[in-house]
């Protein structure tokens, strides 16, 4: 899981330099659509065959929670541009509290008052982090808050179509989706890709592939609430980068703010495997496409 997140973070290193030069959505594009080979290919080879993953009991859900993600991959990679990697990722690393919260009204499943308090103390990290009247606020602090919304609102959606739908159909709408959409409106935003690039572009449409298989292996030989919380060393891979390949210099209050985040979001994993509450195996790719 700790490999994993490395290779998301790197990911995500690597969108940001595409990002700068390059139309976000030609970037997500050209990466959604190897995604989408690769899940195909996949899907041929299930039992059953295309065929039978494609066959879901929610087909309209998959279509929203396909449509959604590739929405907040575009977001949070203008955050990435906007912000830096640390800043966006620290106030998108809320996520996980706003599944906890949107849970109740979505899925029925209403937290207890501690995991309450949990989510008000990573909110007011956010706020420590945004840390409005003390500054002229970030109108761009709105993309990673946005991004995170719309990740918490496809994790509950992929929690809701896994009731009925195997692994195989939700993966293969994820891919397939994503890159239908995405191929809709990219003639809008194309940006030829320069001779130099394409190594990085390749570089990065290889290792979302691999964070993906590898995070499969993963959930073969363990519960996603055990090793949910090792997902969090994608921050602490994101500010590395951040600080060796971009010059970012993260202030106090980002990392005040960023700490009530990861140490509200360990506790709501923790007290939910207590609970029994499994998260869905997508939320521990937060960056699926980050």
């Amino acid at each position: 899981m700790i490999l994993v997140s490395f290779i998301f973070a790197l990911q995500d290193g690597i969108s940001r330099h595409l990002a700068s030069s390059y139309h976000v959505i030609t970037v997500v594009t050209l990466r959604f659509w190897f995604f989408a080979l690769v899940t195909v290919i996949w899907s041929a080879s299930r039992a059953g065959g295309l065929r039978r993953v494609a066959r879901s009991a929610h087909p309209a859900l998959q279509i929203t929670r396909g449509t959604l993600l590739i929405v907040e991959i575009w977001v949070t990679v203008i955050a990435f541009v906007k912000l830096g990697l640390i800043a966006a990722h620290s106030i998108f690393a809320v996520y996980p509290l706003l599944v906890a919260a949107l849970a109740g009204p979505i899925l029925g499943e209403y937290v207890g008052w501690r995991r309450g308090v949990a989510i008000l103390v990573g909110l007011f990290g956010v706020l420590v982090i945004l840390r409005p009247g003390l500054q002229v606020f970030d109108p761009a602090a709105i993309y990673p808050l946005a991004g995170a919304l719309m990740f918490a609102v496809y994790a509950l959606l992929t929690r809701r179509v896994a009731w009925e739908d195997d692994a195989d159909t939700t993966f293969f709408y994820t891919g397939v989706v994503g890159a239908l959409f995405s191929t809709l409106v990219v003639p809008f935003f194309w940006t030829p890709i320069a001779g130099a690039d394409w190594f990085w572009m390749a570089t990065l449409c290889v290792s979302a592939v691999a964070g993906h298989f590898l995070l499969i292996k993963v959930y073969e030989f363990a519960e996603a609430s055990v090793v949910q919380p090792f997902a969090y060393f994608q921050l602490v891979f994101v500010g590395i980068l951040g600080i060796a390949l971009f010059g970012e210099r993260p202030d106090g209050f980002t990392m005040l703010g960023a700490g009530l985040i990861l140490a509200a979001g360990l506790y709501t994993l923790l007290r939910q495997k207590k609970l029994g509450i499994q998260p869905p195996e997508s939320e521990a790719a937060a960056a699926v496409g980050d």
